[in-house]
Parts: C-alpha cells; structure tokens; sequence
C-alpha cells in the first residue's frame, strides 16, 4: 500500500499545480467588468480648406506681359483692358487693376464682391458674374464703379435687386435668381438704361409700386417673364420697345392699358390665364406693333389687330373657328383692287393657330383679308 502511494503522490502534485494556475470562478451571481481594451490612436485628418463639393481651383497660369495681372486669370497682349477669369473655380474675385474696362468672372464658384478687389477699377464698362453663388452686393463696390454700363448676373443667388447701381448702366441682366424684393427708388437715377432682364425670379404683384419703374426713361425691353404676377405691372415705362411676360399667371389686361406705348412692336404673353373675359375688345389694336405672342392660354376668339401686325401666335388656345371679315382690319368691300394700296393692306404674315378647336380648310375670307400672309398653321 505504501508502494502505491508513492505512485499517486506526483499525480496529485501535477494536478494541484494545474489548478492553481487557472483563474478562480466567479461566485453565482457576480460578473467582472471586463477590463477597457486601450484605444490605437490614429492620426485625425484635418478639415479640407475648400468645401468638398466644389472642384480646387485651377492652377495659376503663366506670367504675364503685365505685371498686374493676376495670375489665376489670363490678360490677352493684344487686349490690355480686359481680364478674363470665367471658368477656372474661382471663390474670390482677385484685385483688378485699374487698367481694366471689361471683366469676365463668369462660371466660378464667388460668393460676394470684395470691396478692395474692386478700389482701384474704377474704369469698368463691362462686368460679367453670370452662374457663380453671390447673395448680396455691397453698395459700396457698385458706388465705385460709375463708368459701368453692362451688369450681368445671372444664375446667381440674389433675393433682391442690387442697390446703389452706377448711372450709367444701359443693360443690367438678372435672371435666374431668387429676387423677391425691388428696393424702392433703386432705378430712379438709370435714365441710361435699355435693357432690364429680371426674368425667372420671384417677383409678385406687390412687389410693383407705382413709382417702381420711375427714371427708366429711355427702357426699350422689360423682361419679367417666368414669375409669378397675376396681373400687369402698372406704370411700365412709355418708350419700351419689347416686353415679355411670358410663364406668369395673369388673367386681366386692364382696359387701355397699351395705349400710352408709342414704341411698343413686341408683345410676349404665353403661358399664362388670358381669357376672352379677361382681354377688352381693343387689347392689342395698336399702332406699332408688330409682333404678338398669346400662345398656351384660354382664349376663344382671335383679338382684333392692326393693319401693321406681322406675326400673331394664338396656338395652344381654345378657338373653334375663325370669322375672317370679323378679325380683319379693314373692310373687305375695299379690297376690289389691294395693289394700288399696299400701304393699307393688313401686313401679317405668320398665324399660327394649331393646338386649338380648329379643321382646315383655311377660311376663304380669311385669306382675301390677309393677303400677304406666308404662312398659316392650323
């Protein structure tokens, strides 16, 4: 019996040492919080200096003939007062030299016009910031540009009309923004201007004051097409040539309303709720126009036209038929001999009248009316 506890004594001790090496079991009912893992440390990557949407500028090109020019814009040798920087991801507008008459800032990423980029430009005829993000324009920068004649800011995001503008201004283009607000007296100094572009914005009713066009003496085109009026802007300056009110919501013409317009030869109008109860009898019978657009409204019947009309679109309308001895300017009886009077003789020479309730064939008397007619499409 000794013997054989000798034999089983290293067992036990091999077992016992086994023992004592493994980790004591928790008592029922008591867990150990597992001890925190350490956390690698990485290195954090830094905010990006530009927004990460927009693509980097481009890089600086190569020196130029004049040491003024900046280098990520392009002086052309052989035009020194222009200074192209259209198109190259810019985010500010660089310092213009005083040089400089014409100025192409047009496709970039420029949110707001720095007022000592421009100090020392006072020479500026032309500028062209069409398609970059600015909100607001400082008065200041305006106020120091009186030689400016063309603005262009299309595609941009102004809520209202710049103030302070330059009196020399002859075009100011500013469609496709998000202008809401015409601040008051803003054109009353722009007696140069011609042209004023305010189409695609938000522009509603209450917007136009009587005096809101006031000073706008010399306007030959009004563009406030693709807004949102429901009637006709009142006190639009007498000497327009062309206006276009296209993709609104109007419903009224309000009686006489073109008459005080000796120039006017361009009406656009499409796209909006004209109706024969909307349109007085004599609406568009004036004088020097040439050109009248009514297409894609609710109109029943074919306005009445002077004889100096050349193009009339009433196509996409609700017109079921067509009284040509009604419609024509003259009396047919008059017409036994129309060459020797072609002064006379109703000029139009384009209707277009498809999209309506209308079958051909073309009316008899329609046709002896308008004799210079070229083509009608029904």
């Amino acid at each position: 019996m000794r013997a054989s506890f000798f034999w089983l004594l290293p067992l036990l001790l091999i077992l016992a040492s086994v023992a004592q090496g493994q980790p004591t079991r928790p008592k029922p009912g008591i867990r150990r919080k597992p001890k925190p893992r350490p956390t690698p440390k990485f290195p954090q990557p830094s905010e990006p200096a530009e927004p990460t949407d927009l693509p980097p500028p481009l890089p600086p090109g190569p020196p130029s003939v004049f040491p003024d020019c900046p280098r990520e814009c392009y002086c052309p040798p052989d035009f020194p007062s222009a200074l192209y920087c259209d198109s190259r991801n810019l985010r500010k507008v660089p310092v213009i030299p005083p040089r400089i008459h014409y100025l192409y800032l047009q496709n970039n990423f420029i949110t707001e016009l720095p007022l000592e980029s421009f100090q020392n430009a006072t020479g500026l005829r032309w500028v062209n910031l069409d398609n970059n993000r600015i909100r607001k324009v400082d008065q200041r920068v305006l106020g120091k540009l009186p030689s400016l004649a063309f603005l262009y800011m299309e595609k941009n995001q102004l809520e209202e009309v710049p103030s302070a503008l330059p009196q020399n201004l002859e075009q100011l283009r500013l469609s496709q923004n998000l202008i809401s607000r015409i601040p008051p007296g803003v054109f009353s100094k722009l007696e140069n201007l011609l042209l004023l572009d305010l189409q695609h914005n938000r522009l509603s009713d209450g917007v136009f004051k009587a005096d809101t066009f006031q000073g706008l003496k010399n306007l030959m085109q009004l563009n406030l097409a693709h807004n949102i009026l429901r009637k006709m802007p009142p006190k639009v300056p007498q000497a327009i040539h062309q206006l276009y009110l296209d993709s609104n919501k109007i419903e009224t013409i309000p009686n006489g309303y073109f008459k005080d317009f000796p120039n006017l030869a361009f009406i656009r109008m499409n796209y909006n709720k004209l109706s024969d109860r909307g349109l007085p009898k004599n609406s568009f019978n004036i004088s020097n126009l040439l050109v009248l657009h009514l297409s894609h409204n609710k109109i029943s019947n074919v306005p009445a036209i002077s004889n100096k009309l050349e193009h009339l679109y009433l196509n996409n309308n609700s017109i079921e038929k067509i009284n040509g001895t009604q419609i024509c300017p003259n009396n047919l009886v008059a017409f036994h001999d129309f060459s020797s009077d072609l002064e006379n003789v109703p000029h139009l020479r384009y209707l277009r009248l498809d999209g309506n309730f209308l079958k051909p064939p073309i009316p008899l008397d329609l046709m002896m009316c308008f004799r210079l007619l070229q083509s009608v499409v029904i």
